[in-house]
């Protein structure tokens, strides 16, 4: 069952409305469903991935598994979570297949509180860590802030980035955290309270000769 473009409106409906569509045979659902997660998801696997071509490659390869795996999806469910789910595995072995580490991006804004879903406070994830921990000189630059909370973040395991990336940059709720990594949610949680008390704890190791006296 195909339909034109110009025969049925996509935008008001919701994604398990168009992934129903997309299994009867309408291809232009599948294509509503690609564009209206473009920007978002792209994003999500740009902090995770820290490149953009990786981004782009493993965005590709999260939409084909989807299209091979849409008739097996249970329309009461949200989709959003199974398709992060699907992306961070994806990512996850990109970097195992490469043997590399993900470069977070530190300016994005983070959330009034991670998994919050709320507006953005309009801080950065380096302030959001700053705020966390002692405060360097303040006559380093902000680019060398960023440098070293950057530094920091990439010493830290996997599934502490992971849970960061998802809590402070996407905003993602408690539960469809855990549901995208796969672990409880009493998991998701402790995770992210050790992953920015781990932060705090290098940083200050790291950097203790640039704080002031």
């Amino acid at each position: 069952m195909n339909r034109s473009a110009d025969s049925l409106d996509y935008e008001p409906l919701t994604d398990e409305h168009l992934i129903a569509l997309y299994c009867e045979g309408d291809r232009e659902a599948f294509a509503a469903l690609l564009k209206r997660y473009r920007q978002e998801l792209f994003a999500f696997l740009y902090r995770f991935l820290g490149s953009r071509a990786a981004a782009e490659d493993v965005f590709q390869d999260t939409f084909l598994q989807i299209h091979l795996r849409a008739e097996r999806f249970e329309t009461d469910r949200q989709l959003k979570p199974w398709l992060f789910t699907i992306a961070a595995n994806k990512a996850r072995d990109y970097l195992r297949r490469n043997k590399r580490h993900n470069n977070v991006s530190l300016d994005a804004p983070t959330p009034a509180s991670p998994g919050s879903g709320g507006s953005g406070s309009g801080a950065t994830f380096v302030d959001l860590m700053q705020a966390q921990t002692v405060q360097p000189d303040e006559s380093l630059s902000d680019q060398e802030k960023r440098d070293m909370v950057r530094q920091v973040i990439d010493n830290l395991p996997q599934h502490q980035r992971e849970v960061l990336v998802l809590a402070y940059f996407h905003q993602l709720a408690y539960k469809d955290m855990a549901e995208a990594l796969d672990v409880p949610l009493g998991t998701v949680k402790s995770r992210l309270h050790a992953a920015v008390a781990n932060f705090a704890k290098q940083w200050k190791q790291t950097f203790a000769s640039t704080y002031e006296s």
